[in-house]
């Protein structure tokens, strides 16, 4: 078992993470954490020094797995196939597969709890959501850039805009699912994304 707290650190990090997403950041105080982690106060803030510590270190980790699953479905697209097009389609496959599990996982996203919380402004946690949006726009844009241009007929698309609305897309299905309280809306708007991906980068006929 460890002894250097690092489990102590993520019962509460996992806590305060469940409980934002529920209630909001503003909402969910100190000492509830504490109660619902099973720590003590002193735990607490030997692992975080404030509350807006805590909001810091809860968007780095999220942060983080987000763009770490980000780069597995890229790496696992790549090593599937070579031709472009079917990459970026294998790509929504790998989170449109997995959308029952994600939202079994959690019922929102902590970007949303976080960025309609004005105290966090100046925290640094919108720089942190930052990052994780240009993670997402380098590697969809990408991926994007190289299908449009295996298919020369293929109409002129801002790849950059496109990343965006991808990601957008997955921000989007979460507040539908929440607002909706039905969770299949996650798979059903990442279906949807496939679908016109598939369109957009199907050749059109040649005329005779």
């Amino acid at each position: 078992m460890p002894r250097d707290g690092s489990a102590t650190r993520q019962r509460i990090l996992d806590t305060a993470e469940r409980l934002v997403i529920d209630n909001g950041f503003a909402a969910t105080s100190v000492d509830r954490v504490i109660a619902e982690s099973g720590t003590s106060k002193g735990a607490f803030f030997h692992h975080f020094d404030s509350k807006t510590a805590l909001a810091r270190a809860l968007v780095d980790r999220y942060a983080a797995a987000d763009i770490g699953h980000l780069d597995r479905a890229v790496a696992q697209v790549t090593a599937e196939t070579d031709d472009p097009a079917a990459r970026v389609i294998a790509f929504l496959r790998v989170f449109e597969d997995g959308a029952d599990e994600l939202m079994a996982a959690q019922s929102s996203c902590l970007y949303v709890s976080v960025l309609t919380e004005r105290q966090l402004a100046s925290s640094g946690t919108w720089d942190q959501i930052s990052r994780a949006v240009l993670a997402w726009r380098a590697e969809l844009s990408r991926l994007l850039g190289d299908a449009l241009a295996a298919r020369p007929d293929a109409v002129a698309v801002d790849t950059n805009a496109l990343a965006d609305h991808v990601f957008v897309t997955f921000e989007g299905a979460f507040i539908l699912a929440r607002s909706m309280n039905d969770a299949g809306h996650m798979r059903a708007q990442l279906r949807v994304l496939r679908q016109l991906l598939e369109a957009l980068l199907e050749p059109r006929p040649t005329a005779r």
